[in-house]
């Protein structure tokens, strides 16, 4: 009875030590018992850095500030009021020092997060002493620092007016198990501001997501503006104040690949280009044609003629152009949802296609061929949607990245085409999902990919489910996804977070975790998201919340 009472209390504690509330969890952590506070003169040092970059100066100064002002009470009933006792003649630490493995590179934090996925190094350790000596925090890279810095941040909690944390020593070797974990936005069927794309940024890197898929144009908007095609913005943008910039790009680039994550941004093309007609009638089947539902999934509708050559240059260009906007590896142009009705109803196709004595099919080919060899000149990586692969029969580069989203049954056969996959599935990480219908005139309708896609669904995901050996080398990673025809700013950050986060230690730490161990840990980086005004929702009662297990489905 002794060992089982000895064992329970050793397994609470776990649950609800600062230390195992680090997301994502770290995937080598040793911890012990000895409570530490942080010196109200506390500073990251970077003496051993030499040039260190601007962005990871701005970086330490960030975390210094996380650490001070976070102001976290920990997650327990009371609040750590129970933690006096442990703390007040505690030691205190008053320098974490920063320094980059012998023989390593310096360079910025952007330009390491912006590298070809499988050339990232996010690796770092950390090891915080308990006699309140330096602790320090290593890297090859500064994006390996920069995660050290999150981790660092994470493990502090506040009472009092004393800042502490009961878990030292802490010895961390942190890796990721997956090179993408990102996060996507579609910003074409509701516009966001650049602020709130600041915010979600911020967020994204409290977690160590890494990637930030920007779907920012579709057949509803075209808000972004690109050097030499203006009017597509100024006649396809719902109105002159919701348009990115080019300047505005540069400043999302900028601030996204301070915080380690790159932009990857999506032009979806031939379908969802409804749009374009507005500055380019010439270039669109079916615009805007009725009933919707016969030439497109959702209004409105309008494809690019992709068997016009003009289109094809237009198109072309157009990718060119938005490349040299993002200096990331990766570019999408999507491929999803092509509507074969709409071009067996355009007189133009069928026109063209009987000139030119090609099928659809055929000019297809043809045309993304065009936009993968664009690429490919200036130097990025094409990503597209499934059904490039699996329904169209195009040929693609074999480095080409195939975001998987109809069903995450469709894994297997992208694998076993011997493309790069990013999980993208519908059935565990669209955020939309469950919001019942948006279609206007049917009062019984509900989301096409109900029910709600809960944080644990998404964490209970296997990426390798169903593959050999081989085939899970070809998986890239993951990310949540959030389809905005029913979010904008006003509901943003709580569709997304916490949720987002699952995928982000999923991708990170790997598969395998156990909710229940995990939830205490969720509902702290979620109170730690709203320290830093991210409005991320509850999860659970705050009764609940304060006592880990309480309520679990049999507890």
């Amino acid at each position: 009875m002794v060992l089982k009472l000895a064992l329970l209390v050793a397994a609470l504690v776990a649950v609800v030590s600062p230390a195992a509330a680090l997301w994502p969890q770290p995937r080598n952590i040793t911890t012990g018992s000895t409570a530490l506070r942080l010196s109200p003169l506390f500073t990251i040092s970077l003496s051993s850095i030499h040039g260190a970059p601007s962005d990871l100066v701005e970086a330490v100064a960030r975390a210094e500030t996380y650490a001070r002002t976070d102001n976290l009470g920990r997650l327990v009933v009371g609040r750590g009021s129970s933690d006096v006792a442990a703390y007040q003649h505690a030691k205190t630490l008053s320098v974490l020092e920063l320094s980059l493995s012998q023989g390593a590179k310096v360079q910025s934090i952007t330009t390491e997060a912006q590298k070809p996925l499988e050339e990232r190094d996010e690796a770092y350790t950390l090891s915080i002493p308990s006699d309140g000596s330096t602790a320090k925090l290593t890297a090859s890279s500064t994006l390996g620092l920069f995660h050290g810095l999150t981790t660092f941040g994470q493990l502090w909690y506040e009472n009092a007016g004393t800042i502490y944390t009961l878990s030292t020593p802490v010895d961390i070797e942190d890796s990721p198990a997956y090179p993408y974990r990102g996060l996507m936005l579609d910003t074409a069927r509701n516009f966001f501001p650049v602020s709130d794309i600041y915010r979600t940024l911020d967020a994204m890197s409290m977690v160590k997501i890494n990637t930030f898929h920007w779907h920012v144009v579709d057949s509803q908007s075209f808000p972004l503006e690109v050097p030499g095609f203006t009017d597509l913005a100024e006649k396809g943008a719902y109105d002159p104040t919701m348009v990115y910039t080019a300047t505005d790009v540069k400043n999302i680039v900028a601030y996204a690949g301070a915080r380690g994550i790159d932009v990857m941004v999506e032009i979806d093309t031939p379908g969802h280009t409804a749009i374009i007609s507005q500055a380019h009638p010439e270039f669109v089947a079916c615009a805007q044609s009725s009933p919707w539902s016969t030439f497109a999934n959702e209004p409105p509708a309008g494809q690019l003629r992709f068997a016009d050559p003009n289109v094809t240059q237009f198109t072309t260009e157009l990718l060119h152009a938005v490349a040299e906007m993002f200096p990331g590896t990766m570019l999408s142009t999507g491929g999803d949802e092509l509507n074969i009705p709409c071009y067996d109803a355009d007189t133009e196709t069928q026109s063209l296609l009987q000139s030119s004595g090609q099928t659809l099919e055929e000019a297809l080919n043809v045309y993304v061929q065009a936009e993968q060899k664009t690429l490919a000149s200036v130097g990025k990586t094409p990503a597209v949607w499934e059904e490039m692969v699996l329904v169209q029969n195009v040929t693609l580069s074999p480095d080409t990245l195939v975001l998987v989203w109809i069903s995450s049954d469709d894994v297997k056969a992208v694998a076993q085409a011997g493309f790069k996959i990013i999980h993208s599935a519908s059935d565990y990480f669209y955020l939309d999902c469950g919001g019942g219908g948006w279609v206007g005139d049917n009062p019984s309708g509900n989301s096409w990919c109900d029910p709600m896609k809960t944080w644990q669904l998404s964490y209970t995901f296997d990426p390798v489910a169903n593959l050999t050996a081989d085939e899970a080398k070809l998986v890239m990673g993951g990310q949540h996804l959030l389809w905005t025809e029913q979010s904008g700013p006003e509901n943003l950050d709580p569709i997304v977070w916490p949720r987002a986060a699952s995928s982000a230690e999923l991708f990170w730490s790997g598969p395998g975790g156990n909710v229940t161990s995990a939830l205490p840990r969720l509902h702290d980086v979620s109170f730690r998201m709203r320290q830093r005004g991210v409005n991320s929702i509850n999860l659970q009662p705050l009764w609940c919340a304060l006592r880990p297990d309480a309520c679990d489905l049999n507890a």
